[in-house]
């Protein structure tokens, strides 16, 4: 067994391997499950290494095995800086491209229309490249559709609009690799179009002057664990090397948009590995100085009285971002974070604040019956393999937040759906790990239907 209170030596000072079943003592966690030592034997020896080499602790040098961290990356990995992590943005397919259309666009003063995601990384998203293309010259012009009316991502109504306004360059952001019919309607109208994103690209992609995706599928970066704005990050960063010539305006601020950066990593619970690390690590430093109106006003309704961490970005400030595009004004949370007038900040997080308490009630409401729903099926024997809930009238910006809470209740699939006056759903799934849900396009309208058979 392993001897964890002297610090998992035996007496003769080296490390036991023989696993123990429970890890200090516990058998279970409160919710009920197991609780193992996540180390193997391989895990005790990597963790032996890292305590002896670099002289770590105990404790932290197994929580650095658990994570797979060998010994020569262990102070990488716990003091990540940009210098050593950043990759050279044009190692991602299409970027030379996007950067040189980027650049010409703020050398040349144009109208971009910027069409963003109505998530926390798409705000971010949004707003980090609003910012830099403004600090570069051009006009830029964010658009968040409306989740009830628009829909997810590029819309051909909405880009006509932006097209009427005077924008020349359509940039999309944590959308747009599966929006082809829109972004021809784009390029009809004369419109330039890049994508910047990072969601899953099936084989076929739009026709656009550049597109840059870490997972399309024709992509070798390796970084396909980036969020959006991480990726809008390194497009600004190659954006920033063909401005270099351009002595009549300062450049860009690069470091000052990491707390965008961070704050959208954080809320997009991409893995905290390789350049994440830094864009987190360095971006919460950006952040405590609050130079960021929006991000500022954010933090005093949210009355955090402490510096910044990641704890406040994923569970105080991302969700009142959040609850706009949720059952408000989709726009609010990019407006917040481009603002630089405290004042418009303030108003902006004082509504952000409202509509997450609404948020929040409205989800207790509608989990109380779906969770009541669920304890039904379950009570005979097991259960379905996946739980299917709906509802007439609940509201569908909610719905993935109640097949996520489900799904840790039930521990199982879960599709949670809401069906409006005509009887059309629109639902969430959230699946366990191992079993993936893959998304189909376009999106399945679901009539209302008396009975969910079982799942097999």
């Amino acid at each position: 067994m392993v001897d964890l209170a002297p610090g998992m030596r035996d007496a003769g000072g080296t490390m036991s391997l023989t696993l123990p079943r429970a890890f200090l003592g516990v058998t279970r966690s409160a919710l009920g499950r197991p609780w193992r030592d996540r180390l193997d034997i391989a895990g005790l020896g990597r963790a032996e290494a890292l305590s002896r080499q670099e002289g770590l602790s105990d404790i932290l040098s197994r929580l650095l095995a658990a994570r797979d961290v060998e010994p020569a990356e262990a102070l990488r990995f716990l003091e990540p800086k940009l210098r050593d992590l950043l990759p050279d943005p044009v190692v991602l397919t299409d970027m030379a491209g996007a950067a040189a259309r980027l650049a010409r666009a703020g050398a040349m003063g144009e109208h971009v229309a910027i069409f963003g995601d109505y998530d926390v990384d798409g705000a971010c998203s949004s707003a980090l490249l609003a910012g830099f293309l403004h600090q570069a010259g051009a006009r830029p012009r964010i658009h968040i559709p409306d989740r009830l009316i628009e829909g997810y991502g590029p819309n051909s109504e909405a880009i006509r609009m932006l097209a009427g306004e005077g924008a020349t360059l359509l940039v999309t952001v944590d959308c747009g690799t599966t929006s082809e019919e829109p972004l021809a309607e784009a390029r009809r109208l004369g419109l330039d179009v890049v994508v910047l994103d990072h969601h899953q690209a099936p084989e076929r992609l739009p026709q656009v002057e550049a597109l840059v995706n870490p997972n399309r599928q024709d992509d070798l970066s390796g970084l396909g664990h980036l969020c959006a704005a991480g990726v809008v990050f390194l497009a600004l960063v190659a954006t920033a090397r063909q401005l270099r010539g351009h002595a009549d305006r300062p450049p860009p601020d690069l470091l000052g948009f990491l707390d965008l950066v961070a704050l959208a990593s954080i809320c997009d619970v991409v893995p905290l590995t390789g350049v994440n690390r830094a864009f987190v690590v360095k971006g919460l430093v950006a952040m405590r100085r609050m130079q960021n109106a929006g991000i500022a006003a954010l933090a005093r309704v949210a009355r955090i009285g402490e510096p910044l961490n990641a704890f406040h970005l994923g569970y105080l400030l991302g969700p009142r971002i959040n609850a706009g595009g949720r059952i408000g004004d989709a726009a609010l949370g990019a407006r917040l974070l481009a603002t630089a007038d405290p004042a418009e900040a303030e108003s902006i997080a004082a509504t952000l604040d409202r509509l997450n308490q609404e948020r929040q009630a409205m989800e207790q409401e509608m989990l109380a019956e779906a969770r009541a729903e669920a304890d039904a099926e379950l009570a005979a024997g097991d259960g379905p393999a996946v739980l299917v809930t709906a509802r007439d009238g609940w509201h569908p910006g909610v719905v993935g937040l109640i097949a996520s809470r489900l799904k840790e209740h039930a521990r199982r699939p879960v599709f949670a759906i809401s069906f409006n006056a005509n009887g059309i759903g629109t639902g969430s799934g959230r699946s366990i790990a191992g079993l993936r849900m893959l998304p189909r396009s376009p999106p399945v309208q679901v009539t209302t239907v008396t009975s969910w058979p079982s799942a097999t």
